[in-house]
């Protein structure tokens, strides 16, 4: 498994919450180390093939090596590993560099699928899971020139998912608990929501997502990034994984 590196020290009573190890499967578990460009990710993807629509996106917003790692906050020989291929990037990382370039996860997965009414089946939905006990589903599809993701995500007990840089300016995110108790911190603001509970937080700020009761949380995460483009804003610590 792909050790996913943490950011900052629980406090209070998120302490007994364990931290993530993420990585990007499709009810798969990913172990040891690759071959550059071997290996699968969610719904059959090789990390060649990830790591070449990494570097295409990068390529069509100009931006260098240098200037992604500087965004992201992920070293630049990590970006280099992803766009060859050579490295599983977990979770955390591969969001940090979608942000950076201006998109999704999910648009770093798939094609986009045309603006007419596309159906997904459960077993075409994306899933990004992550073995210490959570999981987020894709459920909406990639549309031509739209920056908009709708997730399902499933919290295990005490599971921390970590924390999520600032998407670009403009964004916006909407969150609703279906079961459970999800602690949501934006920007330091701690909000606890309950079953029911409903929310909307700017996407430009620190926010990370933790469940510290004993029973799993469900809630559903929508993201609007707005207009496509690539994220100049703030940037949170360095990590790699």
């Amino acid at each position: 498994m792909v050790p996913l590196a943490t950011e900052g020290a629980a406090t209070g009573a998120e302490k007994s919450i364990r931290p993530g190890i993420s990585f990007i499967a499709e009810h798969v578990r990913y172990s040891g180390t690759v071959a550059e460009g071997e290996g699968l990710l969610s719904g059959g993807l090789s990390m060649a093939e990830l790591g070449l629509r990494v570097r295409a996106r990068r390529h069509a917003q100009g931006l260098g090596l240098e200037q992604v790692a500087k965004l992201s906050g992920v070293s630049r020989s990590m970006v280099s590993d992803v766009e060859r291929g050579a490295k599983t990037p977990t979770v955390l990382v591969l969001d940090r560099l979608a942000t950076a370039l201006g998109t999704s996860i999910a648009r770093l997965l798939d094609e986009p699928a045309g603006d007419a009414l596309v159906l997904l089946r459960n077993n075409q939905q994306r899933v990004v899971s992550d073995p210490a006990g959570w999981e987020r589903r894709i459920l909406s599809p990639v549309l031509p020139g739209v920056e908009f993701e709708f997730m399902r995500t499933v919290l295990g007990p005490r599971v921390d998912a970590g924390e999520f840089s600032p998407h670009q300016s403009g964004s916006r995110e909407y969150v609703a608990v279906e079961s459970g108790r999800l602690t949501l911190t934006v920007d330091g603001q701690v909000c606890v929501l309950e079953a029911g509970d409903s929310v909307y937080f700017p996407g430009d700020c620190r926010h990370s997502f933790a469940n510290g009761q004993a029973a799993e949380c469900v809630y559903y995460l929508v993201m609007d990034l707005g207009t496509v483009g690539p994220h100049r804003d703030r940037v949170t610590g360095s990590v790699d994984g």
